[in-house]
């Protein structure tokens, strides 16, 4: 993998609460934005900022299977701060809205230990 995509994943991973500006990114890698979303795309198969936003997506599900905070609280932890989006962008990656992925995943959890 390119050193400069590994910089970029680490900068994102670092803090997922932090929105990371493609800008920022492209800096601290010493690029122009438009190469570095080029460079980015071509090793991982998607931009800095979709890559971004997938990991906050997977952190959301993984506080929703293992915490009791609320969509907001969770939210919040993962750095997205527009409910309508985020519920539409984990629906369209799950197929369940977060309040119907944790019921659905407490209810199959729940039946396990049955």
């Amino acid at each position: 993998m390119n050193p400069r995509v590994q910089t970029v994943i680490n900068i994102i991973q670092k803090d997922l609460s932090r929105k990371v500006t493609l800008s920022e990114m492209a800096q601290a890698v010493n690029l122009s934005a438009e190469h570095l979303r080029r460079l980015f795309k071509s090793e991982i198969g998607m931009t800095p900022v979709q890559y971004q936003k997938k990991l906050r997506l997977l952190e959301a599900r993984r506080l929703l299977e293992s915490t009791f905070l609320n969509v907001q609280e969770i939210m919040v932890q993962v750095g997205l701060s527009d409910d309508s989006h985020f519920v539409r962008d984990f629906k369209k990656l799950y197929g369940l809205t977060p309040a119907q992925y944790r019921a659905r995943h407490r209810h199959a959890k729940k039946e396990k230990r049955e």
